[in-house]
């Protein structure tokens, strides 16, 4: 067992490990953001594909997410602002080059069926 990459604190199982494995539905766009993190943290492109918005998936390639993924080594996440619908981070990562780099978004979620998806996001 390990701690989870969202930098909740929780077990991985406890936390974005139920989403990734499908065991549950992440019940908050918090939750879907911290969970598409952990994603990236494991390399998991399939999951990061599921969850955004259906009219959104066209402009976005398995291939294309699962190299920047590899290609950076994940550091922490950090929760700037939420609301019911948008989060605000910063994720902290060494680049393919090892350079600490910082990632900011300002996203946006839509739920639909009961379930949240990633809409898109706003980047400085």
């Amino acid at each position: 067992m390990h701690k989870c990459f969202c930098d909740t604190g929780l077990e991985f199982e406890d936390c974005c490990g139920l989403y990734l494995q499908k065991k549950q539905k992440a019940p908050t766009a918090l939750a879907l953001m911290r969970s598409r993190y952990s994603a990236y943290a494991t390399h998991n492109a399939n999951y990061l594909l599921e969850t955004t918005y259906i009219s959104e998936r066209k402009y976005y390639s398995k291939a294309e997410i699962l190299n920047w993924a590899q290609a950076n080594k994940w550091q922490k996440l950090e929760i700037l602002s939420f609301t019911e619908n948008t989060v605000e981070f910063k994720a902290y990562f060494l680049n393919s080059s090892n350079e600490p780099t910082i990632h900011y978004e300002f996203s946006t979620f839509k739920l639909e069926n009961k379930e949240w998806f990633y809409v898109d996001g706003k980047f400085e």
